[in-house]
């Protein structure tokens, strides 16, 4: 994935709106959801969301279909696939994170290393 394509996503989803939206198809899965559900679902006036949904479709990370009259929007979730593979690959050294292909499962695993220091036990009081 390239520099700019990754930000034209991170931008997409900068804004809370569309986090929202975008987590709310990632709930729905590949199925998707019709853009008034997703606007019932957010309390948000149709004409608002068709905005917000504007800007995941053109970040590549949301796509639609017309569906009789409704138009469904689902995640594209290889783009996110790839985002986050961008983020493991080129962002962390692999004594942070890394990502393992599970054939058996046909699935990326994107492991973390445990990189956090280790909370010491809280001090307790004499009584």
């Amino acid at each position: 994935m390239e520099i700019k394509t990754a930000i034209a996503i991170f931008a997409a989803l900068s804004q809370d709106t569309r986090l929202r939206a975008f987590r709310l198809l990632v709930e729905a899965g590949p199925t998707g959801m019709p853009a008034g559900a997703i606007s019932d679902a957010l309390g948000t006036p149709h004409n608002t969301l068709s905005f917000h949904l504007n800007h995941l479709l053109h970040a590549g990370i949301v796509s639609s279909r017309k569906d009789g009259r409704s138009v469904i929007y689902s995640t594209n979730f290889e783009a996110m696939r790839e985002l986050l593979a961008f983020m493991v690959k080129d962002c962390c050294g692999a004594d942070v994170a890394s990502i393992r292909e599970d054939v058996a499962a046909g699935c990326s695993i994107i492991e973390l290393a445990n990189c956090c220091p280790q909370r010491s036990a809280p001090e307790t009081s004499p009584t």
